[in-house]
């Protein structure tokens, strides 16, 4: 079975991911002896993923992918985007970013977001890019309690559940992360 390192911390993440690419063994910063926390000093998702994967790349010599993800609001601007995991603060969690969100959306009738993930792939010294979307709104209250992060408050396009409402393959299927891991297994099927 083909090895490679997903560069994350996030154990939800990480379970995620390891479902959506069974073929492949997905191995975790633990498991390679990386505990350090990778600073995200870009501005963009893209930045952020790829900073991450050249560390690993760089300090341990695996090749590796790592992905950032952010929830885009419309009428926000975008925001909070690349800053989503710390919307509400440097210390904030999933809640926090929750109430932060849902209080500036207060009497907003355009709830239209989309959640977005980079992933870079560093593999035989080459580097790539794969994205995934998935559009949708913002609702007014949680619903669910599956998943993480924004997931209660976000429901997909057409769909009639928030994330948070969904289990595991369900999400998979259609969700932000699950796109840009099909593009990167596809890619990495082809060219190993």
């Amino acid at each position: 079975m083909n090895k490679i390192v997903f560069a994350t911390n996030n154990p939800n993440k990480l379970t995620e991911v390891r479902a959506l690419i069974p073929q492949w063994e997905i191995i975790s910063l633990t498991d390679i002896g990386c505990f350090e926390d990778i600073p995200e000093t870009e501005d963009t998702l893209e930045g952020n993923a790829q900073l991450k994967a050249d560390y690993i790349t760089k300090n341990y010599g695996y090749d590796c992918f790592a992905d950032d993800t952010g929830l885009e609001v419309a009428i926000l601007n975008g925001a909070p985007g690349v800053y989503s995991a710390r919307y509400a603060g440097n210390q904030a969690d999933g809640e926090k970013n929750i109430q932060k969100l849902l209080f500036n959306l207060k009497n907003k009738k355009n709830r239209k977001a989309q959640f977005r993930t980079a992933i870079a792939l560093n593999i035989d010294t080459k580097k790539y890019l794969f994205e995934g979307i998935c559009k949708g709104e913002i609702l007014s209250t949680k619903k669910g309690t599956s998943g993480f992060g924004y997931d209660p408050i976000f429901k997909p396009k057409g769909i009639e559940k928030s994330f948070a409402e969904m289990n595991q393959t369900e999400k998979g299927i259609i969700s932000h992360r699950g796109k840009a891991i099909r593009k990167l297994i596809e890619f990495l099927n082809r060219n190993k």
